[in-house]
């Protein structure tokens, strides 16, 4: 299960000032910031390592030892949450290269497998929750970064090593199984 998400309270500093504290070496600034955003990015690798517990637990702690390494190249240009779930992000997704191979399926195969994309509409939390787990590593990963991060084809495609086109494939893909896996008719 995610960690709960917590908001800064009113009067805590704000994250670039906590980051400046912490890229001079004040290690309580930096453990503000893991309290203020342990719970975001433990969701988020927790839905990309498949809810695995223990696994988020790890990719979370890794996480945040690698923002800690890379505070001092935070550059304000975006909002320090925003850098900090893109570097979890980024971990979870080397871990699912790392240690879920999958076969391949060349780009022309699932270009040609992928019709529109219609919304999927969920029933049970729990349900979906179970279901999303259970999907081949690379499915989970796009359907995870897409519909729930946010993220672009294009985006998804270049962290994954992967076409566009092989993206909404597998976002198609994902969707269908989950749809199965559900209950749910095709029309």
């Amino acid at each position: 299960m995610p960690l709960p998400i917590m908001d800064a309270p009113r009067n805590e500093p704000e994250d670039g000032d906590l980051v400046r504290r912490a890229s001079a070496g004040e290690v309580g600034a930096f453990e503000q910031l893991y309290r203020r955003h342990a719970g975001r990015v433990h969701g988020a690798v927790w839905r990309l390592s498949g809810m695995n517990p223990s696994r988020a637990e790890e990719l979370t702690q890794e996480a945040f030892v690698r923002a800690w390494q890379k505070l001092g190249s935070f550059r304000f240009e975006s909002a320090f949450s925003t850098w900090l779930h893109r570097l979890a992000v980024n971990v979870a997704l080397m871990d699912l290269r790392k240690n879920n191979p999958e076969e391949a399926v060349d780009d022309a195969t699932l270009e040609a497998a992928c019709e529109p994309v219609h919304a999927f509409c969920a029933g049970e939390r729990s349900d979906l929750e179970r279901a999303v787990a259970s999907l081949p590593p690379r499915a989970r990963a796009v359907l995870v970064l897409h519909d729930i991060e946010g993220w672009k084809h294009e985006e998804i495609g270049r962290e994954l090593g992967m076409a566009v086109g092989s993206s909404k494939a597998q976002l198609h893909r994902a969707r269908g199984l989950l749809k199965r896996m559900l209950g749910e008719n095709h029309e």
